[in-house]
């Protein structure tokens, strides 16, 4: 066999095996071509991951030192979740701090139903997916039916409430679920935990918490709170992560309303106006209790008051008919042509007339008294306790029309009184130049205008508080977010006559209680002063029972007025008033405490 030989690069000659490792050419052939050994595979290698580990090397530093905190942002935003918090609506409570409406929390369900069509059921027990499936899971919860439930699941809407005002117990349980597509949103319902007690004058709110009716209606600005916000970063299941980033504005509670409104004296005189509305087939009935000496409204009562829970089809009458309804005073306007005489000087208490059951003006005008009589010989103050109309025109004929008209504005007719109620009305009191030739003498009795109960009520509060006519007011104060009470400044009242008019006149409505038309009020161990009322209405034809009364009259705290329309038993205030002025009148003094009089009236002659 031929020995290979071959010369290294120093020239020294080589044979054999030798040769061939060095891939020396022989002297017989070609030079071979070198192969690549381990040595160069390795360092290729090592190339290639120094170029992959610098590339990553490279994002890497872009990622966090250059483009880091936009990815960071973008990341966090991802996981961010904003929601509303919203501003607690204020309470309305009774004067002793007892919520008539109050705001609680309450969940509303809702669903994305795009989200619901993707509902896959685990646990391999056979469950169906989708919206069936999650109806099966959420029913139970809810306490509906699996069947309907599943079909308001089912659709293509991405929000559509499937239950409102949770409790929030349900709520948690919902939630618990961890389905997606389901949404817990917290809000406030409105609850009136007194339900029909004062209904009429607290009102009620709409779906979305605004005042629609009542207080809550002319109150809302103060009730309703500022609206927070709050941003929180979220887990993969919706929650808040502990520590995570959070930040927003704090809701504000809205301002919470103090009454003047007794609850037990509202219960009475509703109690009460429901009863005699009954009792005579009447229309309706309204009860008013009022401090003379500040205005402040105890009750304010209207027969079938609606429960603001659930207004329902009795929305449209939610109105307080003792702001809304105005109605001819009748004999109860009899007092103001009384005070005019008397602090015009034109007569006194005892001054004496001859008072035929009819009288006929200058003008021609015929005016006659409610029941046959012949010719009385009666006081002043005997027209009065006697509702006597002929009279009354006998000795108001020497006002001026002006006079007449002055002091029915200086008492309060024509105007609102400005309760915080919706929907006053100013009754009807035309200029004394627009009064035709037998307006002119209707008016001295309480017929040719109108007035609403709240407006005749306090006429009889002026009277008691010594001439000067009160504020009425349903608002005791308000208190603040902070829980900080703050009393509603008293509002200055409004002179109409001298307080020896106002004494004399209080000692003239004696009579019509002790031996006039108004008997049937009288409160056992209380000195009682006011006045009976029945009036037509022109146009309407339909008769307004009335009786308006201080107690205890010698020493005023409160003023009843009871306001029945047409009731059917009996026409006369003296009949279907007045005794629902005793009851209402005499559990009030007793809820106030108020002390028996401790005297007889000594009262002016009403006859000579």
């Amino acid at each position: 066999m031929a020995r290979t030989a071959a010369r290294t690069p120093a020239g020294r000659r080589v044979v054999g095996e030798a040769a061939r490792l060095l891939q020396v050419p022989t002297q017989r052939g070609p030079r071979p071509v070198r192969e690549a050994g381990p040595r160069g595979r390795v360092t290729a290698l090592v190339v290639v991951l120094v170029l992959v580990l610098g590339t990553f090397a490279g994002r890497l530093v872009w990622v966090q030192g250059i483009a880091g905190p936009a990815i960071a942002k973008v990341a966090l935003e991802k996981r961010l979740s904003s929601v509303t918090v919203i501003g607690q609506r204020g309470q309305i409570t009774d004067a002793a701090g007892v919520p008539l409406a109050t705001s609680v929390e309450r969940y509303d369900i809702s669903v994305n139903q795009r989200t619901i069509a993707k509902y896959r059921s685990t646990g391999g027990t056979g469950a169906p997916d989708g919206a069936a499936g999650v109806a099966a899971r959420l029913a139970p919860v809810l306490g509906a039916n699996p069947a309907e439930l599943g079909g308001e699941l089912a659709g293509s809407s991405t929000f559509r409430y499937v239950a409102k005002g949770v409790l929030p117990e349900v709520a948690r349980s919902v939630q618990a679920l961890r389905i997606d597509g389901v949404m817990v949103e917290k809000v406030a319902d409105r609850v009136y935990p007194k339900g029909t007690l004062a209904g009429n004058i607290v009102g009620f709110v709409n779906a979305d918490g605004k005042g629609l009716q009542g207080l809550e209606y002319t109150l809302n600005s103060r009730l309703t709170g500022t609206a927070g916000s709050e941003t929180y970063e979220r887990g993969a299941g919706g929650q808040a992560i502990p520590g995570g980033y959070s930040t927003g504005t704090p809701a504000v509670a809205g301002q919470s309303a103090r009454l003047t409104i007794l609850s037990d004296l509202q219960w009475k005189a509703q109690e009460a106006a429901d009863a005699q509305k009954a009792a005579t087939g009447a229309d309706s009935a309204t009860v008013v209790v009022e401090d003379v000496a500040t205005g402040a409204l105890y009750a304010v009562a209207d027969s079938g008051s609606i429960d603001p829970n659930k207004p329902g089809a009795g929305a449209a009458d939610a109105l307080s008919r003792a702001v809304s309804d105005a109605f001819e005073p009748g004999s109860t306007g009899k007092v103001i042509t009384m005070a005019a005489l008397l602090e015009s000087g034109l007569t006194t208490p005892t001054s004496q007339f001859s008072v035929p059951y009819q009288y006929t003006t200058p003008n021609g005008q015929a005016f006659h008294d409610a029941e046959q009589h012949g010719v009385e010989q009666w006081t002043t103050t005997g027209i009065l306790a006697q509702s006597s109309n002929a009279g009354t025109v006998m000795v108001g004929q020497q006002l001026t029309k002006d006079q007449r008209y002055s002091y029915l504005t200086k008492f309060g007719l024509g105007t609102p009184t400005g309760v915080e109620l919706p929907g006053e009305t100013a009754g009807i009191l035309h200029p004394a130049d627009q009064w035709d030739g037998r307006t002119q003498y209707t008016v001295l009795f309480g017929q040719g205008l109108s007035v609403n109960a709240l407006q005749a009520t306090n006429v009889y509060a002026t009277v008691a508080n010594g001439g000067v006519r009160p504020q009425p007011h349903l608002i005791a104060g308000w208190t603040g977010p902070d829980g900080t009470y703050t009393p509603t400044p008293p509002a200055a009242g409004v002179r109409a006559v001298s307080p020896q008019t106002a004494q004399t006149l209080l000692t003239m409505l004696g009579s019509v209680v002790n031996d006039g038309t108004g008997t049937s009020a009288a409160v056992p161990g209380y000195q009682v002063a006011g006045k009976t009322g029945t009036a037509q209405d022109m146009q309407t034809g339909g008769i307004t029972a009335s009786f308006i009364g201080v107690v205890p009259a010698d020493a005023p705290r409160l003023v009843v007025g009871v306001f029945v329309q047409n009731p059917k038993t009996s026409i006369y205030g003296g009949v279907v008033a007045a005794p629902v002025f005793s009851d209402v009148a005499g559990f009030a003094l007793s809820e106030l405490g108020v002390a028996p009089s401790g005297s007889t009236p000594s009262l002016f002659p009403t006859t000579w």
